[in-house]
């Protein structure tokens, strides 16, 4: 019988432990969590996603990555007892751990033929599934056991122990400040139909500026219409492909890109993304739990500004790309910039 502490591997070794399993026809599954204080909940989810794979991988949130979403009085267990715990499950054949706030690295080192995740994701909103058509792997959705979890667990021990001094994390996430980026003309140069990463070139200036509100405590989304896909100009791989060589830049210069949300449909697909329409912003709220009223849009055309307005936000023009002079729309941003750095200063002030 294989002993719990046999089970739990760091990332790089587990890889090599895998790769003769996969060989061999073994279909392998990932899955991730923080798993701070087992329950039934986790027990049932666990067991059901053994059922679609032959070798189960589960990775653990450091307890850094944890203390990071959840807040300071989490995670309850350490890291290393979560792992032993977890990997003493006959569901579980192997556990590792993650520090990432997103699976890509993860997912890109294990290769798993499923990805299995819980709760009430929808495999649309999931920028794993672009990282697992690589190696033609597929996510696998199943539903958490409802009423259970560690927060009702951590609630109820307060409410018996109330007198005692608990301290525990209320399970609201705090209310974070944006700076909502249009990309081309923006943070790029205007390439029409961009979609060659060649043809990728920031405009002076913008690296500057992002890292200066970075810095300043807000979180960077970026937030484009991308209706040469809709119009078969170039693909949605294509768009990633500019976007790797972007978000390469953005790396060297130490800043983090929270989310890139972009419309493919042209204006005839009367979607509810492109803009001036607000549908992005609204998954940016709600992805990154976002205070609109206190986040900035910053774009170039007015169909930015006006969807900035109509989300709730503070605006922007830069005086860069179409600066402002496409005459779509016939409104005033709260604010005008030569480029990022003034509106990083507009920002800050």
């Amino acid at each position: 019988m294989t002993s719990t502490k046999e089970k739990i591997f760091p990332r790089e070794k587990l890889v090599k432990i895998l790769e003769p399993l996969r060989k061999a026809g073994k279909t392998i599954g990932l899955t991730n969590g923080a798993f701070d204080i087992l329950h039934a909940g986790h027990v049932t989810y666990l067991e059901e996603a053994k059922k679609k794979c032959d070798v189960l991988v589960v990775s653990i949130n450091t307890d850094s990555s944890v203390k990071e979403y959840k807040g300071e009085g989490r995670p309850i267990m350490p890291e290393m007892e979560r792992a032993m715990i977890v990997a003493a499950l006959d569901s579980v054949d192997y556990v590792t751990f993650h520090s990432e706030r997103r699976m890509k690295a993860a997912l890109e080192a294990i290769k798993p033929k499923y990805y299995i995740k819980g709760g009430d994701y929808k495999e649309t909103e999931l920028t794993s599934r672009d990282v697992l058509k690589q190696w033609d792997g597929e996510i696998v959705l199943i539903p958490f056991v409802k009423g259970k979890s560690t927060t009702n667990i951590v609630k109820k021990i307060a409410e018996v122990y109330g007198s005692q001094p608990i301290s525990i994390d209320s399970g609201k996430k705090e209310l974070s400040n944006a700076v909502i980026l249009d990309r081309d003309g923006v943070i790029n140069e205007e390439v029409e139909f961009l979609h060659e990463p060649e043809k990728f070139k920031f405009i002076p200036a913008a690296l500057e500026g992002i890292k200066k509100m970075q810095d300043a405590g807000y979180k960077i989304v970026i937030a484009t219409t991308q209706a040469g896909i809709g119009l078969g100009y170039f693909t949605k791989e294509d768009f990633f492909k500019v976007n790797k060589t972007m978000l390469k830049g953005f790396n060297e210069h130490d800043i983090v890109i929270s989310k890139i949300y972009f419309c493919p449909h042209s204006v005839s697909d009367n979607c509810t993304c492109r803009k001036p329409k607000i549908g992005l912003i609204e998954r940016a709220k709600n992805d990154l739990n976002l205070d609109l009223a206190k986040s900035w849009v910053i774009g170039d055309k007015t169909s930015d500004i006006k969807a900035g307005k109509d989300a709730g936000c503070k605006t922007i023009i830069v005086k860069t790309g179409h600066k402002g002079e496409d005459k779509q729309h016939d409104i005033k941003p709260d604010f005008t910039a030569e480029n990022l750095i003034e509106a990083a200063d507009i920002i800050i002030k």
